[in-house]
């Protein structure tokens, strides 16, 4: 088994986490099974200053995770239809997370596709993060999981350090409620599908 990534690998800014996580294993258990797949593209919210953030508007019943210790799932239904998964980082009441938009499955491929058929083998099957949700059955039953405690049933391991020329980066998708600069900052990282192959044998 890899190495589950301790408290102290949290416990920094979103903006430092979020290139980090690249590469990354997200384990998820479920049935009696474990899925896992390897994270390449993430995002970063940082503060309340962050107008792209839940956080901007102070803290809620909704965003209360993000004020509390890192190493923490933030899970959040938005749209009516859709969960996203989110890493809290930084410290106590310095609400940050990441994230997670992308991940390319490893293992209990079959799993997966039983919770999303659309699009399997495809491209583009878990370059969203409603999608990767959606995979691997992360909802809001897991908002506040301990992603440290060995008995959690979501976790994200060591896996593969990607080159830096495989790592690209750009402004943060589907946040047009916010506002300058928040609405251009490189808060987004990637590894291009065209790298793929060369980052899981590394």
């Amino acid at each position: 088994m890899n190495t589950i990534f301790d408290r102290a690998f949290y416990q920094r800014p979103a903006t430092e986490l979020a290139p980090n996580l690249l590469g990354a294993i997200i384990a998820r258990e479920t049935d009696g099974q474990v899925m896992r797949a390897v994270v390449v593209e993430t995002e970063a919210y940082q503060g309340v200053e962050d107008k792209a953030c839940h956080a901007s508007r102070g803290k809620t019943k909704r965003n209360a995770v993000m004020f509390g210790a890192a190493g923490h799932a933030y899970v959040y239904f938005t749209y009516g239809m859709h969960w996203m998964l989110n890493v809290v980082c930084d410290d106590v009441d310095l609400p940050a997370a990441v994230l997670i938009r992308a991940v390319l499955a490893l293992e209990g491929l079959e799993a997966m596709r039983a919770r999303r058929e659309r699009d399997f083998g495809k491209p583009g099957w878990l370059n969203g993060p409603a999608k990767l949700c959606q995979a691997l059955g992360i909802d809001g039953a897991l908002n506040g999981a301990d992603i440290c405690a060995k008995t959690s049933a979501l976790w994200f391991e060591r896996g593969f350090a990607p080159k830096a020329d495989m790592i690209q980066q750009s402004a943060r998708i589907g946040i047009g409620y916010a506002t300058e600069p928040w609405l251009s900052v490189p808060w987004r990282w990637y590894i291009d599908s065209s790298a793929y192959s060369d980052l899981i044998r590394l």
